[in-house]
Protein backbone atom coordinates (compact mmCIF):
# COMPACT_ATOMS: atom_id res chain seq x y z
CA UNK A 1 0.00 0.00 0.00
CA UNK A 2 1.32 3.46 -1.54
CA UNK A 3 1.49 5.96 1.57
CA UNK A 4 -0.91 8.84 1.93
CA UNK A 5 0.29 12.38 2.17
CA UNK A 6 -2.09 14.99 4.76
CA UNK A 7 -4.43 16.71 3.15
CA UNK A 8 -2.83 20.46 2.93
CA UNK A 9 -5.90 21.71 0.62
CA UNK A 10 -9.34 20.96 -0.30
CA UNK A 11 -11.14 22.07 -3.49
CA UNK A 12 -14.88 22.02 -3.06
CA UNK A 13 -16.80 21.52 -6.75
CA UNK A 14 -20.18 22.60 -5.89
CA UNK A 15 -23.11 23.46 -8.41
CA UNK A 16 -23.42 27.60 -9.11
CA UNK A 17 -26.93 27.20 -10.31
CA UNK A 18 -28.28 25.71 -7.28
CA UNK A 19 -29.70 27.81 -4.28
CA UNK A 20 -29.14 25.14 -1.55
CA UNK A 21 -25.42 24.74 -2.72
CA UNK A 22 -24.39 28.58 -3.43
CA UNK A 23 -26.28 29.17 0.49
CA UNK A 24 -23.64 26.26 1.34
CA UNK A 25 -20.92 27.74 -0.32
CA UNK A 26 -21.06 31.57 1.41
CA UNK A 27 -21.71 28.73 4.81
CA UNK A 28 -18.33 27.41 4.35
CA UNK A 29 -16.52 29.96 3.60
CA UNK A 30 -17.46 31.92 6.72
CA UNK A 31 -16.34 29.40 8.76
CA UNK A 32 -12.86 28.83 10.39
CA UNK A 33 -11.15 26.31 8.51
CA UNK A 34 -8.55 24.09 9.61
CA UNK A 35 -7.55 22.84 6.23
CA UNK A 36 -7.80 25.47 3.44
CA UNK A 37 -11.00 25.37 0.80
CA UNK A 38 -11.11 26.47 -2.99
CA UNK A 39 -14.83 26.55 -3.53
CA UNK A 40 -15.34 26.29 -7.52
CA UNK A 41 -18.34 25.93 -9.65
CA UNK A 42 -19.10 22.68 -11.03
CA UNK A 43 -18.23 21.92 -14.73
CA UNK A 44 -17.11 25.47 -15.07
CA UNK A 45 -13.73 26.01 -16.93
CA UNK A 46 -12.49 26.81 -14.05
CA UNK A 47 -13.09 23.29 -12.58
CA UNK A 48 -11.94 21.28 -16.29
CA UNK A 49 -8.45 23.44 -16.18
CA UNK A 50 -8.45 22.04 -12.21
CA UNK A 51 -9.25 18.66 -12.97
CA UNK A 52 -8.93 17.73 -16.89
CA UNK A 53 -9.35 14.13 -16.13
CA UNK A 54 -12.40 14.30 -14.03
CA UNK A 55 -15.95 13.33 -15.02
CA UNK A 56 -17.84 16.96 -14.56
CA UNK A 57 -21.16 15.77 -15.37
CA UNK A 58 -21.06 13.75 -12.62
CA UNK A 59 -19.79 16.62 -10.35
CA UNK A 60 -22.76 18.58 -11.20
CA UNK A 61 -25.17 15.27 -9.84
CA UNK A 62 -23.08 15.55 -6.48
CA UNK A 63 -21.18 17.57 -4.27
CA UNK A 64 -17.25 16.69 -5.29
CA UNK A 65 -14.32 17.42 -3.42
CA UNK A 66 -10.71 16.72 -4.07
CA UNK A 67 -7.68 16.84 -2.16
CA UNK A 68 -4.54 18.45 -3.13
CA UNK A 69 -2.84 14.91 -3.06
CA UNK A 70 -5.13 13.69 -5.96
CA UNK A 71 -7.60 12.68 -3.53
CA UNK A 72 -11.53 12.10 -4.84
CA UNK A 73 -14.44 12.24 -2.45
CA UNK A 74 -18.23 12.17 -3.59
CA UNK A 75 -21.86 12.35 -1.86
CA UNK A 76 -22.06 11.53 1.45
CA UNK A 77 -18.13 11.62 1.80
CA UNK A 78 -17.62 14.75 0.20
CA UNK A 79 -19.97 16.18 2.76
CA UNK A 80 -18.20 14.37 5.99
CA UNK A 81 -14.76 15.98 4.50
CA UNK A 82 -15.96 19.64 4.01
CA UNK A 83 -16.80 19.21 7.92
CA UNK A 84 -14.17 17.38 8.55
CA UNK A 85 -11.99 20.71 7.51
CA UNK A 86 -13.72 23.26 10.04
CA UNK A 87 -12.55 24.26 13.05
CA UNK A 88 -16.16 23.68 14.93
CA UNK A 89 -17.03 20.56 12.75
CA UNK A 90 -14.52 18.43 12.79
CA UNK A 91 -15.40 16.33 15.97
CA UNK A 92 -18.33 16.04 14.34
CA UNK A 93 -17.01 14.94 10.87
CA UNK A 94 -15.11 12.29 12.45
CA UNK A 95 -18.46 10.84 14.40
CA UNK A 96 -20.61 10.74 11.24
CA UNK A 97 -17.59 8.79 9.53
CA UNK A 98 -18.18 5.85 12.30
CA UNK A 99 -20.69 3.18 11.23
CA UNK A 100 -22.67 4.82 13.91
CA UNK A 101 -22.79 8.24 12.47
CA UNK A 102 -22.73 7.68 8.98
CA UNK A 103 -26.71 6.87 8.53
CA UNK A 104 -26.76 10.50 9.19
CA UNK A 105 -24.71 11.43 7.27
CA UNK A 106 -26.45 9.83 4.53
CA UNK A 107 -29.70 11.17 5.84
CA UNK A 108 -28.35 14.75 5.63
CA UNK A 109 -27.20 14.57 1.73
CA UNK A 110 -30.28 12.69 0.91
CA UNK A 111 -32.66 15.34 2.15
CA UNK A 112 -29.90 18.27 0.42
CA UNK A 113 -30.37 16.34 -2.88
CA UNK A 114 -34.25 15.58 -2.56
CA UNK A 115 -34.52 19.31 -1.74
CA UNK A 116 -32.83 20.36 -5.05
CA UNK A 117 -34.49 18.01 -6.86
CA UNK A 118 -37.62 19.79 -5.83
CA UNK A 119 -36.59 23.15 -6.54
CA UNK A 120 -35.50 21.55 -10.14
CA UNK A 121 -38.43 20.24 -11.19
CA UNK A 122 -40.67 22.57 -9.37
CA UNK A 123 -42.37 19.56 -7.60
CA UNK A 124 -43.93 19.08 -4.01
CA UNK A 125 -40.54 18.20 -1.51
CA UNK A 126 -42.03 15.04 -0.01
CA UNK A 127 -39.52 12.69 -1.23
CA UNK A 128 -41.81 10.84 -3.17
CA UNK A 129 -40.17 11.11 -6.27
CA UNK A 130 -36.63 11.96 -4.70
CA UNK A 131 -33.20 10.87 -5.96
CA UNK A 132 -32.36 6.68 -5.77
CA UNK A 133 -29.75 6.00 -2.53
CA UNK A 134 -27.24 3.72 -3.08
CA UNK A 135 -27.06 0.38 -1.72
CA UNK A 136 -26.18 1.10 1.39
CA UNK A 137 -28.93 3.41 2.09
CA UNK A 138 -30.19 3.53 5.08
CA UNK A 139 -33.07 6.19 4.62
CA UNK A 140 -36.12 4.71 3.06
CA UNK A 141 -36.75 6.11 -0.67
Amino acid sequence: MAPTRAVRKLTVLYDASCPLCVHIRHWLLAQRRLVPLALVPAASWEARRRFPKLDHASTLKEITVIGDSGQVWKGTDAFIVCLWALVEHRPKANWLATAAGRPFARAAMYTASAWRQAVRTGGPLDGAEGPACDDQCSVPR
